[in-house]
């Protein structure tokens, strides 16, 4: 195990780096923290390639494992101090232990359609908070994974990785361009629904079938219009007070639990 104290040394500087997302692409790699987000990794399968914790940190059963599998497999275990770890996260009171994680392969063929009844589909969403409990909700419900189409927040963000609670590592993830998305969406089976206020049906009385592929748009704008003409069906969540619309990824977990109860 390493120790560093020092504000400026490289290896710090190179793991606050991460937190950017231009440094994030140059290393291929990611941050995650928190003992829970590590745990649910490691019981993945997935192991950090570098472990940092806090000095003085309290004892657990959970991050001596954790210690013990990342050594094992030739991992970097690190120690830092409080202001590293803090500067590493970009947070004054950081959970007492964060690993590098190498990002996934997000290519269209981690989504499987045949491995669940449900895909989340997320287009242009911007919020990395939004983008995590979209994940989350893909999780609960068990859903093939989430596809992010166009121009969303980036998975791999501080932000999204925490919001997600463990859903990173348990999710596949595929990010891909509308026409390329739909391309390979068309070469097999699966029902396009998009989330929508156009001439839709009503989403408790809706037609689902399996494996359907459930869409939601861009927090401020929706989803344009032409990409829901290609759609197979548009479903509307009726709205009883003033807001015209609920936030982008409690719509889609509202919808989520909808199709499966449908399609069970």
């Amino acid at each position: 195990m390493r120790r560093i104290t020092g504000l400026s040394n490289p290896t710090v500087k190179y793991l606050r780096s991460l937190r950017e997302k231009k440094h994030r692409r140059r290393e291929g790699k990611f941050l995650a923290e928190g003992l829970r987000l590590l745990t649910d990794a490691r019981e993945t399968g997935l192991l950090p390639e570098v472990l940092v914790m806090a000095e003085g940190r309290e004892s657990h059963s959970l991050l001596d494992a954790l210690i013990a599998d990342v050594e094992a497999a030739g991992g970097d275990v690190i120690e830092v101090s409080e202001a590293a770890l803090s500067k590493i996260t970009g947070k004054d009171n950081p959970q007492a232990v964060c690993g590098v994680f190498a990002e996934f392969d997000t290519s269209l063929d981690r989504i499987d359609s045949d491995a669940a009844p449900l895909v989340l589909v997320a287009q242009a969403m911007r919020d990395p908070g939004n983008l995590g409990t979209m994940l989350r909700t893909a999780d609960a419900v068990g859903a093939g994974g989430v596809v992010l189409v166009d121009d969303c927040a980036d998975p791999f963000s501080v932000e999204a990785v925490r919001a997600s609670m463990g859903a990173i590592f348990t999710v596949p993830i595929a990010q891909a361009p509308w026409d390329a998305f739909r391309d390979w969406l068309r070469k097999g089976p699966g029902q396009l629904v998009a989330a929508s206020l156009r001439d839709s049906h009503d989403y408790r009385d809706a037609p689902y079938a399996a494996p359907c592929f459930v869409m939601v748009g861009n927090e401020s704008r929706g989803l344009p219009e032409d990409y829901e003409a290609e759609c197979d069906l548009r479903v509307t969540i009726p709205m009883l007070g003033r807001a015209d619309s609920l936030n982008a990824s409690i719509a889609g977990a509202v919808l989520a639990y909808e199709v499966l109860a449908k399609l069970r």
